[in-house]
């Protein structure tokens, strides 16, 4: 296969670089991240589809990685219930290595063909799931192991790499190649294969989450409302749907908990 992530970057002698000749290089590489994902969309609209007919049925999703990959999947998976309000364990992010690796690196952790399936199997991880291999080499071990285990056991699987032709890709059911090419930093897949991943994750779960009936128009009515910020944007929002001031809002989403809630018991009471 050919690994473009590994290959020289375009610039050289990096250190010899004022910052500002480093800023400006690094922003003119990352701007052909977007376009990278937009060739991709066919292809994540087809796990974007495949996830939430799982889901619908009571399936959860997961996303297994290494590195830089693990760490994109444990954050997408930990932002999922205080932005939609699902349960924590809806979608769920498993790092190589253990949750230790998130913020400090495991040796070979990555290089465990059979780790990955024995992570999921702690959360009973069956057919109705989807489970979701993350490496921007399209190449780690732990992650290949995983789908292959996932596919003998009839369990929808699909990726996000970097590299065209990878094994993992060959292995997922639903695979999404996003090829972003050499880094500015040669081999630092942190860069922009990894905002290209993190874009990617955006899609999948925000556009699942809307299939799933947790937004209403554009807002985030079932959003957690965990601290005065959040408190505050719902409250604003149970204004702008019912027209109701600031106070009798606010007083209204307390009682109920939930913007949700606050909205249709208002209009269920009005009608």
């Amino acid at each position: 296969m050919d690994r473009t992530t590994e290959k020289d970057s375009r610039f050289n002698n990096l250190e010899k670089m004022t910052i500002s000749e480093i800023l400006q290089h690094i922003n003119e590489e990352d701007q052909s991240v977007p376009l990278a994902v937009e060739k991709a969309l066919p292809q994540i609209e087809a796990l974007a589809k495949a996830t939430a007919a799982k889901m619908k049925e009571g399936g959860r999703l997961f996303y297994i990685g290494a590195g830089t990959s693990g760490r994109l999947g444990v954050v997408d998976a930990s932002e999922c219930p205080p932005t939609f309000g699902v349960p924590f364990d809806m979608v769920v992010g498993i790092i190589a290595g253990g949750d230790g690796a998130i913020r400090k690196s495991v040796e070979f952790a990555e290089d465990d063909t059979e780790q990955a399936w024995r992570d999921v199997l702690e959360y009973n991880i069956n057919d109705k799931d989807v489970l979701v291999g993350i490496a921007a080499s399209g190449t780690t071990p732990y992650v290949i192991g995983g789908l292959k285990a996932a596919n003998a056991h009839n369990i929808t699987t699909g990726c996000i790499v970097c590299n065209a032709g990878s094994p993992v890709a060959a292995v997922a059911k639903y695979p999404i190649e996003v090829i972003t090419g050499p880094e500015f930093l040669t081999g630092s897949t942190r860069m922009k294969a990894g905002t290209a991943q993190k874009l990617v994750l955006n899609m999948l779960s925000t556009c699942v989450m809307i299939q799933l009936g947790k937004v209403k128009g554009n807002k985030m009515v079932d959003m957690q409302l965990s601290n005065d910020k959040l408190v505050d944007r719902g409250t604003k929002m149970v204004m702008t749907a019912t027209g109701l001031d600031e106070e009798n809002a606010a007083t209204l989403l307390t009682r109920y908990g939930s913007v949700r809630k606050a909205i249709d018991q208002y209009l269920q009471n009005k009608i």
